[in-house]
């Protein structure tokens, strides 16, 4: 008996987790909303709130973590609908030019702070990797619910993370290398590879494979076949992303992009997905908020040292992947730069594997704690601002209505 209510209470506290986690995301959704900004905003200071920063109600455990990588898996997934291979392929130069200037700037400034600072050299690369890889999770979600996603700029800044990741792939695993004596020049050109070819195979392929097996798929005696199989292609491409070294997002990305056409099944597939989404990705967003210690910031000059690495890593990757925009107007070169400054959990996890391999102090990891918070609550009021007037002349409300993704899929095709 007493196992038994061991793990009964257990249950209970997992569920109750969750319980204020949706209710504090919501509620906190809504209140901004009628603030007219973006609820995403509401949704990070909710984990923030009920954090162990404020409240300590809910603690960043493997389980919240395990349930935000689902969130945004699923939340690139839908995105991925929405975007047909030809559109990233169209803007692919102008992509790779955004991604590499919208990596170099962020990790030459985050390594002379931290040298300035006084950090050492293995340290400052730390600091520099963690200012370097987008969070378009959060972009994808404010871009979606202003129903923009199938905007120019808005491909650009897809593409671009997808380049963003990889390249920060490879300075991140350059960094751990250096911090445990050297480099190991084969395995990181073999990681680098593989990263790319996947990239590339999947993103190219993906869509004519899945076009030609879709009578097959359709013969299929399963309830639902297109949106089973777009579940296992979803979940598949996530693991074997990260088998090749890129996050998980990606390979859920270009699972999206393959049963993009637009086809009967596949608006059947994006209403289906979009309430498993709408269900999962707060969870995602107020674990963010949820990993923001306040208590360091007690310390006057670690309050300097973030508010100096957050304002450095706002602006470089404004500056950065706006010039990597060059050509188009100049408001189309400030939306790709905001679409690109959130960090999220990406800063986050580079932070701790500096943090555990012990090559980065408390001081810098805290800030860069801050900063990947900061970025990540700043975005998407910029992005707003910067998209509104393309939001206005689609005859879109000015006030950021939080619809079902399916919704939007209607609007516009």
């Amino acid at each position: 008996m007493p196992v038994f209510f061991a793990a009964a209470t257990e249950h209970a506290g997992v569920l109750l987790s969750l319980f204020l986690m949706i209710f504090a995301a919501k509620l906190m959704a809504e209140i901004f909303e009628r603030l007219r900004q973006p609820a995403v905003v509401g949704e990070i200071l909710a984990g923030v709130i009920i954090g162990p920063s404020l409240l300590g109600w809910v603690s960043p455990s493997e389980f919240t973590t395990i349930i935000a990588e689902i969130g945004v898996i699923f939340l690139l997934f839908t995105v991925g609908l929405e975007t047909k291979p030809e559109s990233i392929l169209r803007v692919g130069k102008r992509a790779f030019l955004v991604g590499t200037l919208g990596v170099i700037l962020p990790f030459i400034a985050g390594y002379f702070i931290a040298i300035w600072w006084e950090g050492v050299f293995v340290e400052a690369m730390f600091v520099g990797a963690a200012l370097v890889a987008t969070s378009v999770g959060i972009t994808a979600r404010v871009l979606g619910s202003l129903g923009l996603l199938d905007k120019e700029t808005s491909k650009i800044i897809l593409g671009a993370a997808v380049i963003d990741d990889i390249l920060g792939l490879i300075i991140l695993s350059t960094v751990s290398s250096l911090s445990t004596g050297g480099v190991d020049y084969f395995g990181l050109a073999k990681t680098a590879g593989l990263a790319i070819l996947f990239t590339v195979v999947v993103g190219t392929a993906g869509a004519r494979s899945m076009k030609l097996l879709a009578p097959r798929v359709d013969a299929l005696r399963m309830h639902r076949p297109f949106f089973n199989i777009g579940l296992i292609l979803c979940l598949g491409l996530s693991i074997a992303s990260m088998y090749v070294g890129v996050a998980a997002i990606i390979g859920a990305f270009l699972a999206g992009m393959a049963l993009a056409e637009p086809t009967e099944e596949n608006h059947t597939m994006h209403r289906m997905t979009s309430g498993v989404t709408e269900f999962l990705v707060p969870f995602f967003l107020v674990n963010i908020g949820m990993q923001l210690d306040l208590s360091v910031f007690r310390d006057s000059t670690v309050i300097g040292l973030a508010l100096l690495i957050t304002f450095f890593a706002v602006i470089t990757k404004f500056i950065g992947c706006g010039l990597g925009a060059w050509g188009m107007t100049r408001r189309e070169m400030g939306q790709i730069g905001v679409g690109m400054i959130p960090r999220g959990e990406v800063g986050i996890v580079v932070a701790q594997i500096g943090l555990s391999l012990g090559v980065i102090s408390k001081p810098f990891f805290a800030s860069v704690l801050f900063m990947a918070v900061a970025t990540t609550l700043i975005a998407p009021p910029l992005i707003k601002l910067f998209f509104s007037e393309d939001k206005d002349n689609d005859g879109v409300d000015d006030v950021i209505v939080e619809t079902d993704i399916s919704d939007e899929f209607t609007r516009i095709g």
